[in-house]
């Protein structure tokens, strides 16, 4: 909860003034797709990421006449070394290649997200091209929550 709901609530709060200043900006957070749905391998993961979308949307409405927007991107499942971890990371080769061909068959799109991808998303709802957006969350997710 430190990490995921005390620092972004820090992190905004630093931002927002010079946003003010400046007329406007975009706060983005990163939650999950375990803050969508919950996560049963880690339900305290889970409730992190519930409330950075919670927060997100109620600074959404706190600051949308003042120009600021604030939305959410989530990830599902992507290629970085924090995949394991909502595995086994301690699996052997073999145990940990046919876990990932689970996690992969549960995926819509039949493959896990790469970070490029992620940020790419989060980079769209911080360009003006987003002006409208505030309040979102955009699972970025192969389809996983759809």
């Amino acid at each position: 909860m430190d990490l995921n709901v005390r620092t972004g609530l820090l992190m905004a709060g630093a931002a927002i003034p010079h946003f003010r200043t400046n007329g406007g900006g975009a706060v983005l957070f990163t939650a999950s797709t375990a803050g969508l749905k919950g996560a049963s391998v880690s339900p305290i993961y889970s409730a992190a990421k519930f409330a950075v979308i919670g927060m997100a949307r109620s600074l959404a409405i706190r600051y949308a006449l003042e120009n600021i927007r604030v939305n959410t991107v989530c990830p599902g499942p992507i290629e970085t070394p924090m995949l394991p971890q909502f595995m086994d990371p301690d699996a052997d080769p073999e145990t940990a290649r046919l876990a990932l061909e689970q996690v992969k068959a549960m995926i819509p799109m039949g493959r896990v997200g790469r970070p490029e991808e992620i940020a790419k998303a989060a980079l769209w709802l911080c360009y003006d091209d987003a002006s409208f957006i505030t309040g979102a969350m955009l699972p970025v997710d192969g389809g996983t929550v759809a």
